[in-house]
C-alpha cells in the first residue's frame, strides 16, 4: 500500500508495491509530467491527484495555446 503525498490517501501502485505482474493503473493515463529518477524523493500520486494533476496541467496547456494565438 502506498501513501499519496499529495492527499494522503492511501492507494495500490504496481510499480512500488508490487502486484500480479500486471503495468500499474498510472500507465492507463495520459503522460503529464517525466518519471522521476530513482535516486529522488518523489513518490507516487493517487489516482485523484494524478488525474487533477493531468487536467490542471492540459488547461494551462490549452490557456497557452490560445494566448499564443492572439
Amino acid at each position: 500500500m502506498s501513501t499519496c503525498k499529495r492527499c494522503g490517501a492511501d492507494f495500490n501502485c504496481a510499480m512500488v508495491d508490487g502486484g500480479d505482474g500486471g503495468p500499474c493503473w498510472c500507465t492507463a493515463m495520459p503522460p503529464a509530467v517525466p518519471v522521476p529518477s530513482t535516486d529522488t524523493d518523489v513518490t507516487c500520486w493517487c489516482p485523484a491527484c494524478l488525474k487533477l494533476h493531468i487536467e490542471q496541467r492540459e488547461a494551462q496547456r490549452r490557456a497557452a495555446a490560445t494566448d499564443t494565438q492572439q
